[in-house]
């Protein structure tokens, strides 16, 4: 076996249009995918702009409640200009960027209480 990517990401949320509204509004993804062709379930995938691995916004995994995701990391390469404007768009942070031995990073959540770390290597 030679696995070469993570393709998606399921984040479990209670209202895919409000989620979808902060991931590309605030969060400044891109809408990739938005249909319901299978009964029951619509399909809400959103990814970082240029690509990498897609994010879709799921209602119907009983066993992922929303909110429960924890632990997403999102790359920035200019941590405390993209902290600052989410900021100022209304994100609210745990606390400011901190250095860790890793990398520096902040967390917040998404309107669901998915935790999400945001982090610039």
């Amino acid at each position: 076996m030679a696995i070469q990517s993570v393709a998606v990401v399921s984040v479990p949320v209670s209202d895919q249009e409000r989620a979808k509204a902060f991931y590309v509004d605030k969060l400044g993804m891109e809408l990739v995918r938005e249909d319901d062709s299978v009964p029951g379930i619509r399909w809400v995938m959103v990814a970082p702009k240029g690509g990498g691995t897609a994010l879709t916004l799921v209602t119907w995994f009983e066993s992922m409640p929303p909110g429960s995701l924890q632990g997403l990391v999102l790359r920035s390469d200019d941590l405390q200009a993209d902290y600052q404007a989410l900021v100022a768009d209304g994100v609210e942070f745990d606390g400011p960027p901190k250095q860790q031995p890793w990398a520096t990073e902040t967390v917040f959540s998404d309107p669901d209480g998915n935790n999400i770390v945001l982090q610039q290597a």
